[in-house]
């Protein structure tokens, strides 16, 4: 392909996006249903032998890690950890670990049923089903009241990096049992004390560089970490949430120490800054990633009768357990838009294209991924406009 028509797709491509965000803000229309939309047009109308099917599926996965990093480190720095906050913290990591577990063990059987094969592979195909896509939800909640933004934040990174974990162990070699599973949290133990330790070291050591080309030399060295973990099985999510929660939270810092001989206001310039660069890579990444999966998406799987069953029974098992979770164990009374906000989508994706061959499943029709991507992103926008609604009519519902 001639370079400047390369040049023109990828200039196109962010304005397009760009006039997206734009529509979604205005109409509550989640942007990444118009990427995908115009990524399946793509693939219908353009020819497809341009770039190689397995190209394709690479570039989507390293845009999708990169994207989640971006998506982690942005959400981390705008939350802001108090005493106060303590109960929620822990309704959203009690609200994504159960979900979750219950989401993936039902999601599973449904699976099994449809396929007829072994429940544990079932079950790794099920996980990344039952996971809350920060990727999508976080860009989506901007307007939505801020004690319900911050819970969904939070609940989706806690999903994000437990489903994570969950499909680690899942697809680690072995049986599955009580005692591996116990050998697995005391790994993920000593990972996560050296998580903080390396977090509070990239926060040491990045608040002394004093030139002025630090930040995206942040970024190779978070890659780094978060490359090198995975390939070790630790938890690498937790490295990047961890380092944008002290950043925006330094009187977490622990030993004081650390910060003493730091002025305050080098933290506010750091955040400053990260927020801009992050939220305007996370813009760039997401636009592609889900432009070319959506180049990916064979519209014809949606005339499949099995694609409508088993999505529809998968969509609505992932909102009754939901609903029943906020509902009787959260006690919550007001339970909109919160049970609507649950998308799947990038971490969705990349687990999927990283399930082992071990574990693929003979007759699973991929066409039920996308429907699930769609029907819970189309659930995600009649949540905005629930929100929007309410913060018209606070007392409508």
């Amino acid at each position: 392909m001639n370079t400047y028509i390369i040049l023109l797709l990828l200039a196109g491509g962010v304005i397009l996006s760009y006039i997206f965000h734009i529509i979604a803000q205005k109409f509550s229309i989640p942007s990444v249903l118009l990427l995908l939309g115009t990524g399946i047009a793509l693939g219908r109308f353009v020819d497809t032998t341009l770039v190689s099917p397995s190209s394709i599926a690479k570039m989507v996965e390293v845009l999708g890690v990169i994207g989640l990093m971006m998506i982690i480190l942005e959400a981390s720095l705008d939350l802001t950890l108090t005493q106060a906050k303590t109960r929620m913290v822990l309704q959203a990591l009690g609200s994504a670990l159960v979900i979750l577990l219950f989401s993936s063990l039902t999601i599973a059987w449904i699976i099994q049923f449809s396929t007829g094969e072994g429940f544990r592979s079932c079950l790794i195909y099920a996980t990344p089903l039952s996971i809350i896509s920060s990727a999508i939800v976080i860009p989506s909640v901007e307007r939505i009241a801020p004690d319900k933004r911050e819970f969904i934040i939070y609940e989706a990174s806690f999903s994000d990096i437990f489903g994570i974990l969950f499909f680690n162990y899942l697809v680690a070699d072995g049986e599955l049992s009580v005692g591996t599973a116990f050998a697995y949290s005391f790994n993920m133990l000593w990972a996560l004390s050296l998580t903080a330790l390396v977090a509070l070291l990239l926060v040491f050591l990045f608040a002394r560089i004093e030139q002025h080309l630090k930040y995206f030399l942040l970024f190779a060295v978070l890659l780094l970490l978060y490359a090198g973990g995975k390939l070790l099985h630790l938890p690498s999510l937790l490295i990047i949430l961890f380092f944008g929660l002290l950043i925006n939270n330094r009187h977490l810092i622990r030993p004081s120490f650390i910060v003493e001989g730091i002025p305050a206001t080098t933290f506010v310039e750091i955040e400053k800054h990260l927020k801009s660069i992050t939220a305007e890579t996370a813009f760039l990444v997401r636009t592609f990633f889900f432009l070319l999966f959506g180049y990916t998406i064979s519209i014809e799987v949606f005339t499949q009768k099995e694609v409508w069953i088993i999505g529809s029974l998968v969509v609505m098992a992932l909102l009754f357990i939901r609903f029943v979770y906020l509902k009787y164990i959260q006690l919550r009374t007001h339970l909109l838009p919160e049970l609507l906000l649950m998308p799947r989508g990038l971490i969705t994706i990349l687990l999927f294209y990283s399930i082992p061959s071990a574990f693929k499943l003979q007759v699973f029709n991929e066409g039920i991924l996308f429907f699930v991507i769609l029907a819970t992103s189309l659930l995600m926008m009649l949540g905005v406009m629930v929100a929007d609604k309410q913060q018209v009519t606070p007392n409508h519902i």
